[in-house]
C-alpha cells in the first residue's frame, strides 16, 4: 500500500520523467524451455529502445516470462471477491499472502506500483489459443481491484462480506485507480485470434478508465501466416513493416503522454458520470 501511494505521488509530480510501462506478455523464454526468446520480447525491446530515446521519458519493462523462468515468482489467481461485493475487493489486493494456504511470493505486490507509477502502458502480446497467454490473464484478473476496488480494508473489517455489501448498497463510488493513463496495444498471431485479442485488450484497458493513444496505438497483426513455427523469427525479420508499426504505436503513446502531462489533452467526456457504474 505504501509503495502504491509513493508511486501515485511520483506519477503526479511534474518533476519526474514520463514513465512508460512496456509489458512483454509472452511466457516463452530463452532462460528455460524452450530456450529461445519470443517474438513478443523482440517487439517489446524494439519499442523500449525507441521510447528511451525520447527526451524526458524512461521505460519500465515488465517481462511476464519471469513467471516461467524465475523460481518462486508467481501471480496467484484472483479469488473473485468483487463478485461478492465491490468493497470486498481491496486496492491493492489483500488476498495474498495467505501463509496458512502456502500462497506467498505474490509478484503482484511489486506489479501494482509499477502500473500506478506509469503515465502510459504498452502491452505487447501473442495469441495463445485465441486468447491472451495465461501469464497475462493472471495479471489482468488481479488488476480488477484497480477498477472500483476498496482502498481502505478497515471499512470491511478485513473480508467481512456483510459489511462490504452494506457499503456497496449504501452507494459505492467505484474509484478507478488507473484512470487517465494512456495505453497502446500490439497483439500478434500466426493464423487466427489476433483481432479478437486486440479487441479484448483494448476494451479491458478502456473500461478501467485508461485512454487509447490514437488509432496507430493499437495493432493486431500476423507474423508468418500458417508458416512453420521453426521459422517464425525469420518470418518476423522478413516483415520490417511490423517493426515500423510498433514504432508508430510507441510514438503515439509518447505523444499522448506528453499531451496529457502538459495539459494539452482534454478528454471530451471529462466530468461526465456513467449512470451504470456496475
Amino acid at each position: 500500500r505504501e509503495a502504491i501511494q509513493q508511486a501515485e505521488r511520483r506519477n503526479r509530480d511534474p518533476a519526474f520523467p514520463s514513465r512508460i510501462l512496456v509489458v512483454s506478455a509472452a511466457t516463452r523464454s530463452e532462460h528455460t524451455c524452450p530456450g529461445e526468446t519470443s517474438k513478443t520480447w523482440r517487439l517489446a525491446d524494439h519499442a523500449r529502445g525507441l521510447i528511451e530515446k525520447q527526451p524526458g521519458f524512461e521505460v519500465d519493462t515488465l517481462e511476464l516470462s519471469h513467471l516461467a523462468d524465475e523460481p518462486w515468482k508467481v501471480i496467484h489467481p484472483c479469488k473473485a471477491c468483487v463478485s461478492t461485493s465491490m468493497p470486498l475487493c481491496h486496492w491493492p489486493c489483500s488476498c495474498y499472502p495467505n501463509h496458512a494456504m502456502g500462497q506467498t511470493n505474490d509478484w503482484m505486490a511489486e506489479i501494482y506500483p509499477r502500473w500506478v507509477a506509469a503515465h502510459g502502458v504498452f502491452v505487447l502480446c501473442p495469441v495463445h489459443w485465441y486468447q491472451a497467454p495465461a501469464s497475462l490473464k493472471l495479471m489482468m484478473d488481479r488488476l480488477v481491484c484497480a477498477d472500483g476496488g476498496n482502498p481502505d480494508p478497515t471499512t470491511t473489517r478485513g473480508k467481512d462480506p456483510a459489511a462490504a455489501k452494506a457499503l456497496e448498497l449504501a452507494g459505492w463510488p467505484y474509484p478507478r485507480h488507473l484512470a487517465g493513463r494512456a495505453f497502446a496495444v500490439v497483439a500478434h498471431g500466426d493464423s487466427q485470434g489476433h483481432e479478437g485479442l486486440r479487441e479484448a485488450l483494448t476494451e479491458w484497458l478502456t473500461s478501467i478508465g485508461m485512454v487509447q493513444a490514437g488509432a496507430s496505438a493499437v495493432l493486431d497483426t500476423l507474423i508468418g501466416y500458417w508458416e512453420p513455427y521453426a521459422t517464425s523469427h525469420d518470418q518476423l525479420d522478413a516483415q520490417p513493416e511490423t517493426f515500423v508499426q510498433v514504432e508508430n504505436a510507441a510514438r503515439s503513446l509518447v505523444n499522448m503522454v506528453r499531451a496529457m502531462r502538459s495539459g494539452e489533452h482534454h478528454a471530451p467526456d471529462a466530468g461526465l458520470r456513467n449512470p451504470r457504474q456496475k
